[in-house]
């Protein structure tokens, strides 16, 4: 199992996304965006998971990121619209 956060444009996607995780059985929970990342809503979602997971981020997430100790690594970030 790995920790992962994802982060959002909006409030809601970041709500979306903590629903469907939970929906699926992952460990979230939502919480303030750690100061060394940035975030349009300032709201990210902190999950720990076998996989990635996402297939389940709402489509307003802007990027997500493995975390190892103190730092995060950005597996993806999402196309500007």
């Amino acid at each position: 199992m790995k920790d992962y956060i994802a982060t959002f444009h909006t409030h809601l996607s970041a709500l979306l996304t903590f629903q469907a995780l939970q929906g699926r059985g992952v460990a979230a929970r939502m919480m303030p965006v750690p100061r060394a990342l940035s975030s349009s809503c300032g709201t990210c979602v902190r999950y720990t998971a076998a996989d990635d997971c996402r297939d389940l981020l709402d489509r307003d997430w802007e990027a997500l990121y493995a975390c190892a100790g103190d730092g995060y690594t950005c597996l993806a970030a999402a196309e500007e619209p």
